[in-house]
């Protein structure tokens, strides 16, 4: 059974599972409406409750993301029976403090990524977390 976990007190079981090197996939609207999944690395920073995803300007996701700015994403990670599906509001950062966060993060959790000049960063004001960690 699926728990809500609590964003204010993240459990330790949680906060371990959103730390481990796991891939995710992420859930972004297309522009007619329809659904679309992509893998992704992404990292969840628990004091400010945002999950970021690293990217460049011109990938699907992005472009989903920068047209329905504030939109609902989900962002789902999966180890055997341990999984979770973070939900929340999606927009696009491109300013250097916004990469330079999210490329920090992001090569704490998984490792560092190529440099990019096109680098953007989706940042989602997470509001709901479920699964089973």
């Amino acid at each position: 059974m699926a728990e809500r976990f609590d964003l204010v007190n993240p459990s330790d079981e949680l906060l371990t599972f959103l730390t481990e090197r796991h891939l995710a996939s992420l859930t972004t609207t297309t522009s007619d409406g329809d659904i679309q999944v992509t893998p992704v690395g992404f990292t969840y920073e628990p004091a400010k409750k945002i999950a970021r995803v690293i990217t460049w300007a011109t990938s699907v996701k992005a472009l989903n993301v920068g047209a329905h700015s504030g939109g609902r994403v989900a962002v789902c990670q999966v180890d055997g029976g341990r999984w979770l599906t973070v939900y929340g509001s999606a927009t696009l950062a491109s300013d250097d403090a916004a990469i330079e966060e999210g490329v920090t993060r992001y090569a704490e959790r998984y490792r560092q990524p190529k440099v990019r000049d096109d680098r953007v960063v989706i940042e989602i004001a997470v509001d709901k977390i479920i699964g089973r960690a």
